[in-house]
């Protein structure tokens, strides 16, 4: 028989469960300026278990999935998966996240004792282009038409209430757009 172990999520374990939101806000570009969509999301995170890197690195894994709606039809305009992990070793998390227009990233901070505070614990996640650490993959045609040059997300959780503020520096329509979104949603289960 063998050992079991718990599996130390870490400060992951704070996001585990379906959280819900419908007072998100998504301004976007268009070719002839910009667009403002309210919206409603639904972000489910489960449990993944842990596994090892190089038989050396120990990661702890929450997989992911994110549904937003735009409020005005009901209509899915944003479907991300992905994985959030947790290496306590080194004291990082690290998000890797795929969207359905050819593009994907992982995204990386160190904690400190900064991010926990009173209860509170803030992550402030980010990768780009230009990063030799965290970095984004997108097609050919992404990189000729909307070049993802930059994500960053900080993300707060507190007592069920997870609020969010996401910004993707894009170069799209001849221009650089800075693409943002913002909710906040409760831990429903």
């Amino acid at each position: 028989m063998s050992e079991v172990t718990e599996i130390n999520y870490g400060p992951l374990k704070e996001f585990i469960g379906v959280w819900k939101g419908d007072k998100g806000m998504d301004i976007a570009p268009e070719s002839d300026g910009t667009e403002e969509n309210p919206y409603y999301e639904t972000i489910t995170f489960e449990e993944g278990g842990d596994l090892t890197n190089g038989e050396e690195q120990v990661l702890a894994v929450l997989h992911y999935r994110r549904i937003v709606k735009r409020k005005s039809n009901d209509g899915i305009f944003h479907d991300e998966t992905g994985y959030w992990m947790w290496d306590a070793k080194e004291n990082v998390i690290m998000h890797s996240l795929n969207i359905p227009r050819a593009v994907s990233l992982l995204a990386g901070v160190k904690l400190t004792d900064a991010n926990y505070k009173n209860g509170k614990l803030s992550i402030d996640i980010s990768a780009g282009i230009e990063n030799n650490d965290w970095g984004i993959v997108q097609s050919p045609f992404m990189k000729e038409k909307a070049l993802t040059k930059n994500y960053r997300q900080v993300i707060e959780i507190e007592n069920g209430k997870m609020t969010y503020a996401e910004t993707t520096m894009l170069d799209i329509y001849g221009r650089e757009f800075e693409h943002t979104d913002k909710n906040e949603l409760i831990l429903q289960s």
